[in-house]
């Protein structure tokens, strides 16, 4: 099982590198694009400017290229945004022209529209079909293999039962799939989330809500004000205690982890696992990382049980977060 780990910066990727990541993936949105759509229409669901979580030019591009060569550790970009408008096509196929004449052929790809115009124009990819596109289903798989997917990403909300049966029931043989395996649970899927996740506004997904009857006898209004109110005050709080470098904040899984079932995964067919990470600080995708590696390297000659009760006495020392994935 390989490890794919997200990346915000070029500076980045020796780190991941040598933390031991097998394959790397990025966004790149060059100026141009930022300058003529801004936030509203996202490249790859990540309209982020206020700190790393794209590249940005070419340049930069034909640098990470550099040190592919040198490390060997490939590197895949995200075009990952749910649709784009009509105009949008060819200018993504010009940029995707110009990451492969540098050396880049690997794309997240969530558009089935977007997979259609690249083969329409003969445009020579391998292409990952991203968990964006909420492939559920053998059926579904069925149909996207019509598109020479090489590589498919389950989104978050597929159980280790629906990957098996996916795989297992795939009449195209030897291909990769990929599993979320550490950060960023989500309750939505995002095949079906419209939200932006800009400098702007805060994410969607963060936001404290309450699931009500709504009634004209009952406003909840003001419960939901106070729980805004509280939001904030704790991400405040957070902001602060970050800027503490003395203090130890780091916890394996703390915003999403699947370690405890990656038996489970492995013996669906499971080939990649995802860890989540562009906008991360760079030491804790380290950190992410290496425990992912030493957590591989325990599944062999062991059962369930026991590769679960290793994990958590040898990983999570200090208790494990409870945000599982599976």
């Amino acid at each position: 099982m390989k490890i794919v780990a997200g990346m915000g910066s070029i500076d980045d990727y020796i780190r991941l590198v040598k933390a031991g990541a097998d394959e790397v993936f990025c966004g790149y949105v060059p100026y141009e694009w930022n300058k003529k759509y801004g936030s509203l229409f996202p490249l790859n669901r990540r309209e982020v400017l206020y700190y790393n979580i794209q590249i940005n030019s070419l340049e930069d591009m034909k640098i990470l290229k550099s040190m592919v060569d040198v490390y060997k550790v490939p590197v895949s970009i995200t075009f990952n945004y749910l649709y784009y408008l009509e105009e949008q096509y060819e200018i993504i196929s010009y940029i995707m022209q110009d990451l492969i004449e540098i050396g880049f052929d690997e794309f997240i790809i969530a558009d089935i529209a977007l997979i259609l115009y690249l083969k329409e124009k003969n445009i020579k990819c391998k292409i990952h079909l991203s968990g964006e596109t909420a492939e559920i289903n053998s059926l579904s798989i069925e149909f996207f293999n019509k598109l020479n997917i090489s590589r498919y990403v389950f989104h978050r909300k597929n159980t280790i039962e629906d990957m098996k049966a996916c795989i297992k029931n795939n009449t195209v043989k030897n291909l990769q799939y990929e599993a979320f395996i550490l950060n960023e649970m989500c309750h939505y899927s995002g095949a079906f989330c419209s939200s932006l996740h800009c400098d702007e506004l805060a994410h969607l997904c963060k936001m404290p809500y309450d699931l009500v009857k709504i009634n004209r006898l009952v406003n909840n209004f003001p419960e939901v004000d106070k729980k805004l109110e509280l939001y904030y005050d704790e991400l405040e709080k957070e902001i602060l205690y970050f800027e503490d470098e003395n203090e130890e904040r780091y916890t394996l899984g703390s915003t999403g982890c699947g370690i405890c079932k990656l038996k489970k995964l492995k013996e669906a067919g499971v080939t990649h696992l995802k860890v989540v990470g562009r906008g991360k600080y760079i030491y804790d995708m380290e950190k992410d990382i290496i425990g992912l590696k030493k957590a591989i390297s325990m599944l062999e000659n062991i059962d369930y049980e026991e590769f679960e009760k290793d994990i958590k006495d040898k990983l999570f020392k200090n208790g494990c977060s409870g945000e599982c994935y599976y």
